[in-house]
């Protein structure tokens, strides 16, 4: 019995040794930069396999924000989906995506973003802390204010447009997406 054993402990360790040997090793956490996050775990890298986001995608690359959602820091993005783009005229959504209006275009998705990581539950007792109400900041510098209509999130921004999460918290390691029904406007395309 001595003899089978060396052998057969030799032949298992040989075989585990050729077996994890034929996997090349990948590194999971390969950047593009020091400064942003391994591939597949941003806020860009969720937005651009979401089928539902692909018009958003596309605004925020002619608007050169689709690198700050691959940067190493948190934020919340109240995403609109495509049916949230399909509600704005034809006309309007020529306007968003023409490279002369960049700057608007940059001012109307950076009203749709904030610097922070704010969950569903954070917006909820900010809520209950404020009376019902609660407001946020974007990185354009303007609120956003939340509120309950029956059992949903309403944000509503300065102008008096409104739009509802639809879909909230999905996380990501650098933020959270809550998928809204609206566009917001903080600018005048025309």
């Amino acid at each position: 019995m001595k003899n089978w054993t060396s052998p057969v402990s030799f032949l298992c360790i040989l075989f585990t040794a050729f077996c994890t040997a034929q996997e090349p090793k990948t590194d999971a956490f390969e950047t593009t930069s020091a400064n942003f996050l391994p591939i597949g775990n941003s806020l860009l890298s969720i937005t651009e396999k979401t089928e539902t986001h692909s018009v958003l995608l596309a605004a925020l690359r002619a608007s050169e924000l689709d690198c700050l959602l691959a940067y190493d820091a948190q934020f919340t993005v109240f995403a609109p989906s495509n049916a949230a783009f399909n509600k704005l005229s034809d006309v309007t959504k020529k306007l968003l995506l023409n490279p002369d209006n960049k700057e608007k275009l940059k001012a109307i998705m950076s009203y749709h973003i904030i610097a922070g990581k704010i969950s569903a539950s954070t917006i909820l007792r900010a809520m209950c802390r404020g009376n019902g109400e609660a407001s946020f900041t974007t990185i354009l510098g303007e609120k956003i204010t939340a509120t309950m209509k029956g059992i949903d999130i309403v944000l509503t921004d300065p102008k008096g447009n409104q739009a509802k999460i639809v879909t909230a918290d999905s996380e990501q390691r650098n933020g959270v997406i809550h998928e809204i029904d609206s566009v917001f406007f903080p600018v005048n395309l025309f």
